[in-house]
């Protein structure tokens, strides 16, 4: 067999491995032998479990990527974080009003932060979480959930702010806020709910429930799709 060419040198814990460049992180790891059993997740950069610190040979800057996003770099060096929670309030979300007094009563160190952008430059996502920290410190709910929301909740934000502040968990629960009391209520949605506790679509679905897997496969491929 000819020699691989495309192989280049990173260091997983320490230890040098040969990888081929075009693997990402989490490939690369399997490739130099290692079985993941944790931190792996949906494997599609939407869990947020693979959350990894990274540095690369004479440069000073601290790396953060998703593992099974990021694609190895030649000398680069691998730090896989397991998952430690900041500090997660337990609250009812039928009891709480969108207010700003609900996010300084729920999280009072929220007020805590600096605005050094750490949060920002932590984020696998490139998400401006300084600006929804800003927001949230306003009082400004809709702007948090719109800024949050591809946030994954991965904590790396968390883990590197010198303010110790949980700001995913913040995020969350504006979104959630916003999501109950302030989002745009969708009247052909609510429509199609009261279709279905009246029993509209019992048939249907009892038909499709007796269908085997061909005649189910066939009858997705048949469906009527939106121009």
């Amino acid at each position: 067999m000819a020699e691989r060419t495309d192989l280049i040198p990173i260091f997983i814990m320490g230890k040098r491995y040969d990888v081929p460049s075009s693997l990402t992180i989490m490939k690369a790891m399997e490739w130099a032998g290692y079985t993941l059993v944790r931190g792996v997740g949906c494997r599609g950069g939407f869990c947020g479990a693979c959350a990894t610190v990274y540095r690369i040979k004479d440069d000073p800057k601290l790396y953060f990527g998703l593992a099974c996003q990021t694609v190895t770099k030649p000398e680069m060096y691998l730090g896989q974080i397991p998952f430690f929670p900041a500090k997660r309030a337990t609250y009812d979300i039928t009891e709480l009003e969108p207010v700003a007094a609900t996010l300084f009563k729920t999280y009072p160190e929220l007020l805590r932060c600096l605005g050094c952008g750490t949060c920002t430059k932590a984020c696998p996502q490139e998400l401006n979480v300084k600006g929804y920290m800003a927001a949230a410190m306003r009082g400004d709910i809709t702007l948090v959930a719109n800024l949050s929301f591809d946030c994954i909740m991965c904590g790396l934000c968390a883990a590197r702010c010198p303010a110790e502040e949980p700001q995913y968990n913040i995020a969350i629960l504006a979104r959630r806020l916003y999501g109950r009391y302030l989002a745009p209520r969708s009247e052909h949605l609510e429509h199609r709910v009261e279709e279905i506790k009246s029993g509209k679509y019992n048939s249907s679905i009892a038909e499709l429930k007796a269908m085997d897997q061909d005649t189910l496969k066939e009858q997705y491929k048949a469906r009527p799709i939106e121009p």
